[in-house]
């Protein structure tokens, strides 16, 4: 039997899975509406217009692994109605001038940007209960300096007791100090001078559990109705009481003022040690004139006769010099901010 002879018809040829041809166009969204994010909840962005119409708007897939944080501006599609139970798309997010961000400690390796577009990062601490920890105050600062954002200091509980005096040594750096109390006659006043500087600017505030970030919110924007708490009496710590950051409008002013969940740790693994040490305007200068590759740990670093002009010792510029070595020597050795 002579074997058979294939032809052209013998061949079976695959239909197409579809007759659409696919297209690589996208929507230009050219109808997109802006917006500003306030708060961020369980996939959910709650978005404010120019207009004041608030949306309900979740992440286009487009976006893809992309974060939405508070203080961004976005553009949205979809039911922009504001309606109750509406859901619009967020397709895209318009590039930050600013971020704040951290690391959970000097360890992880993952960055996770808090807020995003702000004016002023607003260090709150208490004058005690809890203790104010230059260590922490010293990460936000980095932070603040190295991405343009102007710091300032907040002291709350005034009545309670003295503040240390190492607060007062960051006024020589240009951040502005306001003191507050939390229950006295001269609150009033205080929350003046807290008005006069939130005026006009998007302000974050961040610190510990428990410095009355809260309560300062409740006085600014009475409609906020945020939770407050105490501090543990064991541990000196306070507890979470915002679980998410939230953007409120300031009262008769077109500030907003963002609140923030307490901070702990606030890890810098995610700035560069340069960057770090450029933070410090007082010490820079000094450590540029470093030999190459100085840690600024040496015996040998000309930070040491900075701190010691003369042979004597001054108090204040070890206490600077060592908050700079502390953060640098954190990044190697997984330390906790607030252990600082």
């Amino acid at each position: 039997m002579s074997p058979r002879e294939y032809d052209e018809s013998d061949a079976r040829i695959r239909p197409a899975r579809s007759t659409r041809p696919r297209s690589k166009d996208r929507p230009s969204h050219s109808a997109a509406i802006s917006a500003l994010v306030t708060t961020v909840d369980r996939g959910r962005q709650t978005c404010i217009t120019d207009e004041g119409l608030v949306i309900t708007a979740m992440r286009a897939r487009e976006l893809g692994p992309k974060s939405v944080v508070v203080g961004d501006v976005v553009s949205i599609v979809g039911d922009i109605s504001g309606d109750e139970g509406s859901l619009a798309r967020i397709v895209a997010v318009n590039n930050r001038r600013n971020s704040l961000s951290r690391t959970v400690d000097d360890a992880a390796q993952v960055e996770r940007t808090i807020v995003a577009n702000i004016d002023q990062l607003v260090i709150v601490v208490a004058a005690t209960n809890p203790e104010p920890r230059r260590g922490l105050i010293d990460r936000f600062l980095v932070s603040a300096f190295t991405e343009g954002i102007a710091p300032k200091l907040v002291v709350t509980k005034t009545e309670l007791g003295a503040v240390p005096d190492f607060i007062a040594q960051y006024s020589k750096l240009d951040v502005e100090i306001v003191h507050t109390a939390i229950k006295s006659q001269s609150r009033e006043r205080d929350l003046e001078a807290l008005h006069a500087m939130l005026q006009g600017k998007i302000s974050v505030l961040v610190g510990h559990s428990g410095v009355g970030k809260s309560t300062l919110i409740n006085a600014l924007v009475p409609e906020a109705d945020r939770l407050t708490g105490d501090v543990n009496a064991s541990t000196g710590r306070g507890r979470h009481t915002s679980s998410s950051a939230i953007a409120l409008p300031l009262v008769d002013s077109d500030g907003w003022i963002i609140d923030t969940p307490g901070i702990r740790a606030f890890g810098l693994s995610h700035i560069n040690n340069n960057r770090i040490v450029d933070a410090f305007t007082d010490l820079s200068q000094v450590a540029a004139n470093c030999r190459p590759n100085c840690s600024h740990s040496e015996s040998s670093c000309l930070l040491d006769a900075w701190a010691a002009p003369g042979g004597v010792l001054d108090v204040e510029r070890s206490a600077r010099l060592a908050s700079l070595r502390s953060l640098l020597a954190v990044k190697d050795q997984a330390a906790q901010g607030d252990e600082d």
